[in-house]
């Protein structure tokens, strides 16, 4: 009841606390609140555009880290002799300040790389769940939202305030090949390495026809091969031949169709499956088309339970919450949601995810200082044929993952072209500094 804006008992600590401050992981102010000579208090966002979705604004309502700490940045711990002062006084309390896990840099990076393109990227912390960096593109100067707010009323078209990587829907393309073959997977767990498939470049049955990228013939196939070179047409085959039932149980314990384990507020993915579900449509599905729906952070999260032996650990960007003395009120720990697969399985599509960037379509991560694995896709959208965007998901490195990064570019092309260099240019920036601060 305290985050309803509505609230009398928000307006009262309102007026006697100016609200607190929002810091980086390590220390750098990311939001605060500076009084005017004519005492009004300002919130002021120094960087400006660069965390503009994730750490939110509080004017015109609250979103991101505004929204989710809220009862924080407006209540006061300060030791009660400085309250009492500041009673007498008839000055505001300092409201508590919120740290979160956000890194300046590793943001600054995945915002220059994304480039002109709209999109996301996500950054989180393996073994926590720490959020690092998630960048939404196009973004908004926080500091001037309020003079935005009547002219972004009456644009209806306008997305700006929309943070892609927690609330965006998309089509998944490819990268929803990692469902279907993680249920290929289940259903088969003893022979599902005798795969084998014939490719000449398309797929076909009944009236319904799909291709694979660029018509290319990928040959005689078995899983790992489809996988690596994301061949639509093994895909299909192989979606077809699923039971529509285990398929659904199998999508409900990746969190499709429900609410995700997240502070932030988050859009539910949508992909239904049920006995009814056609031919023509499973076809689509299996190849992340049709009317599949997945937001960034979902997709993420699949990929990081996958780098962390199928444990998921919910991603959270709030560190701990401290008093205008320095003294800890409260300190986040890493959560786990529980396992969304079991850690065979999981190892099994890491293997796969592995040989993707060994020589598949994402080899334009291969040969850095680190290993890396991950799925590409090439999400085909609106009318016009070959028209996709761009996605990339996986971690690094291959053995005892430290770093999940999730990139989608809109409208961008293929996965393996456009997003999986920004994916390398992230995780470079990421492990440099990680070996420049030993």
């Amino acid at each position: 009841m305290l985050n309803n804006s509505y609230n009398s008992r928000q307006e009262i600590l309102s007026s006697r606390n100016f609200r607190g401050t929002i810091y980086s992981h390590d220390g750098l102010v990311l939001a605060q609140t500076v009084q005017t000579a004519q005492g009004q208090d300002v919130r002021i966002y120094p960087y400006k555009n660069l965390f503009a979705h994730v750490v939110g604004y509080s004017t015109k309502g609250r979103t991101g880290v505004e929204a989710a700490a809220n009862h924080f940045l407006i209540q006061t711990n300060i030791p009660l002799a400085d309250k009492a002062a500041n009673d007498a006084a008839g000055r505001k309390n300092p409201g508590d300040s919120v740290y979160t896990t956000l890194d300046v840099e590793l943001q600054q990076t995945a915002s220059d790389e994304m480039g002109i393109y709209k999109g996301a990227v996500i950054v989180t912390e393996v073994a926590t769940g720490k959020i690092l960096s998630m960048v939404s593109q196009p973004d908004f100067d926080p500091n001037q939202i309020a003079d935005m707010w009547e002219d972004l009323l009456e644009r209806k078209d306008s997305s700006i305030l929309l943070n892609r990587a927690v609330r965006g829907l998309y089509p998944p393309g490819s990268t929803f090949k990692i469902v279907t073959a993680l249920e290929y997977i289940r259903e088969r767990p003893e022979t599902f390495g005798n795969y084998r498939y014939e490719c000449n470049g398309s797929y076909k049955s009944g009236d319904i026809k799909i291709s694979c990228y660029h018509g290319i013939k990928h040959g005689t196939v078995d899983l790992v091969q489809s996988f690596a070179e994301s061949c639509n047409s093994s895909f299909a085959n192989i979606g077809l031949n699923l039971d529509r039932k285990r398929l659904a149980s199998t999508l409900e314990s990746l969190l499709f169709n429900r609410k995700l384990p997240i502070e932030l507020d988050a859009a539910e993915s949508s992909v239904l499956v049920s006995e009814d579900t056609t031919a023509a449509q499973m076809i689509q599905l299996s190849i992340g088309q049709g009317k599949d729906q997945i937001t960034p952070i979902h997709l993420h999260m699949i990929t990081s339970a996958i780098a962390n032996g199928g444990i998921l650990q919910k991603p959270y960007v709030i560190d701990r919450v401290e008093n205008d003395v320095g003294k800890v009120t409260k300190a986040y720990q890493p959560k786990s949601y529980g396992a969304l697969m079991s850690e065979t399985e999981a190892d099994i599509l890491a293997m796969l995810m592995e040989k993707v960037v060994e020589g598949g379509t994402g080899k334009k991560l291969s040969g850095r200082g680190y290993t890396a694995a991950g799925k590409t896709g090439s999400a085909e959208f609106g009318e016009v044929k070959g028209e996709s965007h761009s996605w990339f998901t996986g971690f690094a490195p291959v053995q005892n993952p430290q770093v999940c990064i999730t990139v989608i570019l809109e409208g961008a092309g293929s996965g393996g072209d456009y997003a999986v260099p920004v994916a390398r240019r992230v995780l470079d920036a990421y492990f440099q500094k990680r070996e420049s601060s030993r």
